[in-house]
């Protein structure tokens, strides 16, 4: 890009503290604009580390900027998302990436009405790992089942711990697009929760159906006090299986190569990608199904 794609920030957590504003400031097709906050002070304090402006009006920031990231709950993204949206920005959204099918809905017809550039921070899919594995299991073919398992205490302890969405919510909203998307990815798109079970201690159990008659199985909890945290993919078929376990590229890494393919999108007028607002709609219908399969 001949200019650097100016990016507000709403959100000021521990997330966009540790991944979002360091990002986007330090990436070299982005400037950090703004940061807006439901806490004034929080916002204040981030855009202070980063030398952005701080703004306590959203639609002011909007105003200054080319492309939005947020870093909020689900059910403060959603609506804000639309406006950003509906104003002509470019975004880079959470997931889940509404707390309702229907206002996913809504936020997927505004960007496709808008015609501005969307991607969802499904954190793996940026990792050289993931995408050199996906690329083989496509070649090999084949593959007519896959488990998967995203294990931990994060609510018990840590910076996501006082999180009231993910107590709210649990592991389905918070982990559970992330394993979704990879088993969609490597199997072919999830077309029914065949079962769906949650326990008193917030273990969620479930078995997928894709298209082209393979399932899978899921497993999500984040009240298990594991350390470290678990987490594996596995596919098994008529050529054997793999494993993804490896998780070497960090969290920050894989955020900066999302903004590669942000930024190439906002200069070329590309609309489509892989892990477009169509993805988080799609995963967004997977939660809902599996929550009313589970009657939670």
């Amino acid at each position: 890009m001949d200019e650097q794609l100016r990016v507000g920030l709403v959100g000021a957590g521990p997330w966009a503290e540790m991944i979002h504003a360091p990002g986007i400031a330090n990436h070299p097709g982005t400037t950090l604009t703004g940061v807006w906050a439901r806490r004034p002070e929080a916002a204040a304090s981030l855009a202070a580390t980063f030398g952005a402006e701080p703004f306590e009006d959203y639609t002011a920031m909007l105003s200054t900027v080319d492309a939005v990231a947020f870093c909020v709950p689900p059910g403060v993204q959603g609506p804000m998302a639309i406006e950003a949206a509906r104003a002509g920005k470019h975004v880079v959204l959470e997931k889940p990436i509404a707390e309702s099918v229907e206002v996913a809905e809504e936020l997927a017809a505004a960007v496709a009405e808008a015609g501005v550039a969307s991607l969802v921070v499904l954190t793996r899919r940026y990792a050289p790992e993931t995408k050199e594995m996906l690329a083989q299991l496509h070649r090999t073919g084949g593959w007519t089942g896959a488990d998967s398992r995203w294990i931990s205490g994060a609510l018990l302890d840590g910076p996501f711990s006082n999180s009231p969405w993910r107590h709210d919510k649990g592991a389905l909203d918070d982990v559970g697009p992330h394993a979704f998307d990879l088993l969609d990815a490597a199997l072919g798109e999830i077309t029914d929760v065949l079962a769906a079970n949650v326990t008193d201690t917030g273990l969620w159990q479930l078995i997928l159906q894709h298209a082209g008659g393979a399932t899978s199985t899921v497993s999500l909890c984040l009240s298990l006090p594991m350390q470290p945290p678990f987490a594996d993919f596995t596919v098994f078929g008529v050529n054997g299986h793999r494993t993804l376990t490896n998780r070497d590229t960090p969290a920050l890494e894989c955020f900066t190569n999302l903004l590669d393919d942000f930024v190439a999108m906002a200069d070329s007028g590309t609309t489509t990608h892989e892990c477009d607002v169509r993805r988080g709609l799609h995963l967004q219908r997977i939660i809902d199904l599996a929550r009313r399969k589970a009657g939670a």
